[in-house]
């Protein structure tokens, strides 16, 4: 059995595409997934499973969309790769100064060399980022609302869904 972080993108934000956790999990054990685990209601649930990452995340995928009636991009992480994802941050939180954020977006797929050169061409200051593989970590010296460089992530032109690096590490413990 294999360890996996399920990152379930724009679920329970305003009014629209919502969830209740308790359904999710519900649903994922019903699909045959053990030890299933969510964690706060942005859509990131642990649990274990025998299948390989792209045939499960397409079964969830089609799975929360038949039972909430809207897609929903799954995108997922075994605990192996989690724990390389976090050692990979360059930055650190404690020389943060207030108001600063890291932010990890995680990504389905690489994205061509293409998109990340058009994407890294909006990096300026005072955000950095750093783009490995399938991961976007992301320094934001202000709110990611206001980062011109976080408003430049569907230039990836791949699914992404973004973590605070605090829920981040909250969801490598549950692990």
């Amino acid at each position: 059995m294999t360890i996996y972080i399920a990152l379930l993108r724009g679920i329970n934000v305003g009014k629209n595409n919502r969830i209740k956790m308790a359904d999710l999990k519900t649903l994922l054990e019903t699909m045959g997934l053990e030890k299933v685990k969510t964690y706060i209601q942005s859509g990131n649930v642990l649990f274990e499973a025998k299948d390989e990452a792209l045939r499960l995340s397409q079964r969830l995928e089609a799975e929360i969309s038949k039972t909430f009636g809207f897609p929903v991009p799954v995108i997922l992480r075994t605990a192996e790769e989690y724990k390389q994802i976090i050692r990979d941050c360059p930055y650190s939180m404690d020389s943060l100064k207030e108001g600063e954020s890291i932010q990890l977006a995680f990504l389905a797929e690489e994205p061509s060399q293409e998109k990340i050169d058009y994407f890294r061409s909006y990096e300026s200051e005072p955000d950095e980022c750093l783009i490995k593989g399938k991961e976007v970590y992301l320094l934001l010296r202000q709110s990611i609302l206001d980062s011109k460089l976080a408003k430049q992530l569907p230039k990836l032109d791949v699914p992404a869904t973004v973590r605070n690096w605090k829920t981040v590490i909250k969801l490598s413990t549950m692990v």
